[in-house]
């Protein structure tokens, strides 16, 4: 018979794992959030205007792109720039910090694009055989 024991990893990422799970679930909860996701993969090409990110964007509302990069600024992955002219311009872009997260979040946004399919059809498969129960 298979016994659960616990496991002490000394040091190390793991070691370290119950007294940072809470922090970790932070950074998790912003990387892993859809519009972050689309956010950092739009501005992986550079500088981009509010507008312009919410048209190639697409379904998100105003409120909602207009919360995503505060909580990104705030964190430190854009930055936000005014520039003095009638009306105002202002750009968002990554800083290095949010350059850092672009090859896992543009990763995982392709994996998703490439998958969607995919797990469609397993749902559709799912929800057919538990209607059958």
């Amino acid at each position: 018979m298979l016994e659960l024991e616990h496991t002490d990893v000394p040091g190390g990422v793991a070691g370290e794992l119950p007294n940072r799970c809470g922090d970790v679930s932070q950074v998790l909860a912003r990387v892993g959030d859809k519009w972050t996701v689309l956010v950092v993969m739009m501005l992986a090409a550079g500088p981009m205007r509010f507008n312009a990110l919410k048209r190639r964007i697409g379904k998100v509302s105003q409120r909602m792109l207009t919360l995503t990069l505060r909580g990104l600024e705030r964190d430190g992955l854009v930055s936000r720039t005014v520039f003095p002219t009638v009306p105002p311009r202002v750009d968002y872009e990554l800083t290095p910090l949010g350059r850092s997260l672009q090859t896992p979040v543009v990763a995982l946004g392709e994996w998703a694009f490439a998958n969607l399919d995919a797990m469609n059809e397993a749902r559709r498969d799912y929800d057919a055989r538990r209607e059958d129960l």
